[in-house]
């Protein structure tokens, strides 16, 4: 009795064995195409690995992940047998041009010239390092230097640091009555950065910062400093979920981003406050060259009677047509969608049609949460647009805008055109 239990324990051994025996392995990972990218940066950025288990589905989050980075438009892979049960997986990647320059050119509101010239490279020394910077003048002088290297340490983790000193003539609003503040923000902010899995990622830091406000023109009252110099320090939670999947200029998935800040602060016009916003991101392909874009946000912060309110109703943010910091308020809601639809498609260029509606509800300072559904605080354009999109360099996306007023707000500017680098959303 004993030999016989020994030999069916031995026959199911051999059995289970040879069961997974049969498991494909990966035998070589080989990469094409890349050129300014580094193949060892991309071999520790990839989860399939040599002799780990070949899994497709792996693979194929492998390749989504790759086509996230700035540095690669497009990426796909074969499989080939080598022998037995191992196999040779080849990933070919096709590289974007990674430095660009920022240029922009604008009137201000006293239809003066305005430019920002800046140059960044979105893959540093071929390891999926942004850095750069730039200089802008619009009357003043503004200029900032921003490093992000999300795999500085590791494959999960990385380090982002910020310096910026922003100055611009902005208008704060005092109930019906508005005056204008040269704003200056002088900032330095760290944050760590963490890959949690494929989906999801979280960033976490400081700012510590300076604001200046110094009065130019408009409404005066006696208890408004017509200068102030505030000190603050901000914490910041950035959780974003990603399920987005690209085909060049084609997006389709989901995908969410929440910011939560706290600011601490001291000084006789503003507490310590929160704030916080979720952008909710949907596309789908319409056929093979319509995409359906939406983006949704939610924000709220301290609701404090104050005009320093941290929500801007803005041409350049969320409705295109309505002006530049045309009000604030301490909550926001915004919908945005639009359909594109490619007219032109070659090797290195594609041009999109664009039809979209923005829709956007603002709580007041101090005011309520009903405030989201007065007429007043209601604002929606519509209108049309044209996309140049270069295929071979990553973020250039050339657009054109005209959005004009539906509703009846007559507050609200009729409309107008909105320029700008890279998709609204």
């Amino acid at each position: 009795m004993k030999f016989k239990h020994w030999l069916l324990f031995l026959l199911f051994f051999t059995l289970i064995s040879a069961v997974f025996s049969q498991e494909k392995k990966v035998l070589e990972v080989e990469i094409k195409g890349a050129k300014k990218t580094k193949i060892s940066f991309l071999r520790n950025f990839l989860s399939t690995k040599i002799n780990t288990t070949l899994d497709s589905t792996i693979l194929e989050k492998d390749i989504i992940q790759l086509k996230r980075l700035p540095a690669i438009s497009h990426a796909y892979y074969q499989i080939s047998h080598n022998y037995d049960n191992y196999y040779n997986v080849l990933i070919t990647v096709e590289e974007n041009l990674t430095i660009t320059p920022d240029i922009n050119f604008w009137t201000t509101t006293n239809k003066q010239f305005a430019y920002k010239l800046g140059l960044y490279d979105y893959n540093f020394l071929g390891r999926n390092i942004a850095f750069g910077g730039f200089y802008q003048n619009n009357r003043f002088d503004s200029y900032a230097i921003n490093f992000s290297a999300p795999n500085l340490f590791s494959r999960k983790w990385g380090l982002k640091i910020n310096h910026q000193n922003w100055k611009s003539e902005e208008p704060l609003y005092f109930k019906d009555k508005s005056a204008n503040y040269v704003y200056n923000n002088i900032s330095f902010e760290v944050l760590g950065v963490h890959q949690i899995n494929f989906e999801n990622q979280i960033q976490f830091g400081f700012n510590l910062f300076k604001e200046k406000y110094q009065y130019l023109s408009g409404f005066t009252d006696p208890e408004i400093p017509q200068a102030l110099n505030l000190n603050k320090t901000l914490f910041k939670l950035v959780y974003t979920f990603d399920d987005l999947d690209y085909l060049y200029q084609y997006v389709c998935g989901f995908k969410s981003v929440l910011y939560a800040q706290y600011v601490l602060t001291e000084n006789d016009y503003q507490n310590d406050f929160y704030i916080f916003w979720n952008d909710f991101f949907y596309y789908k392909r319409i056929g093979e060259k319509g995409n359906w874009a939406n983006r949704m946000r939610f924000g709220l912060s301290s609701n404090e009677n104050t005009p320093f309110a941290p929500f801007a109703l803005d041409n350049n943010v969320n409705l295109r047509g309505v002006g530049i910091l045309v009000d604030r308020g301490t909550g926001s809601i915004v919908w945005n969608t639009e359909y594109r639809h490619t007219i032109y498609d070659k090797n290195w260029l594609t041009i999109q049609t664009n039809l979209f509606t923005d829709f956007g509800a603002w709580r007041n300072p101090g005011g309520e949460i009903n405030d989201f559904l007065k007429s007043e605080n209601l604002h929606m354009y519509s209108g049309f647009g044209l996309r140049f999109i270069s295929k071979k360099i990553y973020n250039a996306t050339f657009r054109i805008d005209y959005g004009f007023r539906v509703n009846n707000n007559q507050n609200d500017s009729r409309g107008g055109l909105v320029f700008g680098i890279g998709q609204y959303f």
